[in-house]
């Protein structure tokens, strides 16, 4: 018998981690770090509820900080055993995990200095050499080759869209197959290539960050150069809080057909995001990951100034001729870009455009919700510029395109389990794929577990 045990990613839409354990063997799918919400943060601090230590091996789906930035420290805790990821997620990983552990090394010592924390001294959850400890760990395996886990399991990964080296995952193991989703993309993305159809689970864990709703179909080149020249126009800067790992990348390739179009004239574009020029990087070496071709490739990562030091960046803050600048977190959550919102915020010239999910209880969710302030660094910060939001630009599939890739299963599995996503999005989906497809549907708790 195995069974199934959701440790974060469940009634939330962040902190993916679920537990499969068969006959002593524990298997661990995704490690994420939770975000947004200061009780869903709070749970980074938490004792793990299982030990590290007895888990056989980690699967990852794909390399976002709310599926793999908890991996420092679950091998900071004991983990000793490997994780089982793409080429592109591994190289992603070690980008992301380490940047997460630099950071966290920064906003303590930031903290400290200024005094605004709580907790003296305020503490990092992890850090770069705790990062570099976990990446030691990885283990990479191709794309729907069959391979062996621990306790006689066998895994298969199909591309799943999203990102660079997402992928679907499907285990075998005592005589049931039970896929996990991970992030699924879009269909017809510019970027990003298809989800691949996975033909059959006796057990499905999808995830449904966008179950209750449907992504405009709007022209995302049309909509992006539409902000930035109203922007521009009344002497304004864009500032774009951006995921470094697959919406940056997005954002140049259309950014780059502005460009090409020429309609952005000579207003600059920077990437302000050592993270996301790292990333963009990648795009060049996993060509069957992505859509682009080598030339469109190499144009659309040239399209932007990147900015890897401090001081550069601080330039770009005081510059007062209107421009572009895209810099994480795309939440606004920590990162570059907070120092930007505080620039200009507070000017009603300037745009603060959003372009992805944005979780509760994030800075990112409080402005597209109206928010006149928000709190960075310890201040409050008034928000008059325009602020704007382009959820076409999501990497994530809406309730449709769920239920497309659902629909390429060749039986129902006997039970799906409905993950990664707010309540309310968690349980339309849940009655829409009963309604449509007639399946038997659960959306399961934090720590429940289930026989399957």
């Amino acid at each position: 018998m195995i069974s199934l045990t959701s440790l974060g990613g469940a009634g939330t839409v962040t902190g993916s981690k679920h537990l499969l354990e068969s006959d002593g063997r524990r298997l661990l799918i995704d490690c994420g770090l939770f975000q947004g919400l200061k009780a869903l943060r709070e749970r980074n601090w938490a004792p793990f509820p299982i030990d590290p230590k007895t888990i056989d091996a980690v699967v990852l789906t794909h390399a976002h900080l709310d599926h793999s930035g908890y991996l420092p420290k679950l091998v900071k805790e004991g983990f000793g055993k490997k994780i089982i990821a793409s080429h592109a997620s591994m190289q992603l990983s070690e980008i992301i995990l380490r940047d997460s552990g630099h950071l966290q090394e920064k906003d303590a010592e930031y903290a400290n200095r200024r005094g605004f924390s709580k907790h003296k001294p305020a503490l990092p959850l992890y850090g770069i050499h705790d990062a570099e400890r976990a990446m030691q760990h990885f283990s990479v395996v191709d794309f729907h080759e069959q391979t062996s886990l621990p306790g006689g399991a066998q895994l298969v990964l199909r591309r799943a869209g999203h990102i660079l080296g997402a992928a679907t995952a499907e285990l075998r193991w005592g005589g049931q197959t039970v896929v996990f989703s991970g992030d699924l993309g879009r269909y017809d993305d510019a970027v990003m290539v298809d989800p691949e159809t996975v033909p059959e689970a006796d057990y499905l864990v999808v995830e449904s960050t966008y179950g209750d709703r449907l992504h405009e179909h709007r022209d995302p080149t049309e909509a992006l150069g539409e902000i930035i020249e109203r922007t521009t126009a009344r002497g304004g800067t864009v500032v774009i809080p951006s995921f470094a790992v697959g919406r940056a990348q997005s954002l140049l390739y259309h950014l780059w057909k502005l460009k090409q179009a020429g309609r952005l004239g000579l207003t600059p574009i920077y990437l302000d995001s050592p993270m996301a020029i790292n990333a963009t990087d990648l795009l060049h070496g996993n060509l069957d990951d992505h859509r682009l071709s080598p030339e469109v490739c190499h144009a659309t990562c040239n399209v932007a100034t990147y900015v890897r030091d401090v001081e550069a960046s601080k330039a770009i803050t005081a510059s007062p001729m209107p421009k572009v600048i895209l810099s994480a977190s795309g939440m606004a959550t920590g990162g570059r870009v907070l120092h930007h919102i505080k620039a200009f915020g507070p000017d009603r010239r300037n745009t603060i455009l959003f372009s992805g999910f944005q979780a509760a209880g994030t800075r990112g969710r409080a402005m597209v919700e109206g928010a006149s302030e928000v709190k960075i660094h310890g201040q409050w910060i008034p928000i008059r510029a325009e602020v704007a939001d382009l959820p076409m630009l999501s990497a994530h599939a809406d309730a449709d395109e769920i239920l497309r890739w659902l629909s390429g299963f060749k039986r129902p599995p006997k039970k799906t389990f409905i993950v990664h996503g707010e309540p309310h999005a968690s349980d339309a989906l849940r009655l829409r794929i009963q309604d449509k497809l007639g399946w038997d549907c659960i959306v399961p708790e934090m720590m429940q577990a289930h026989s399957l």
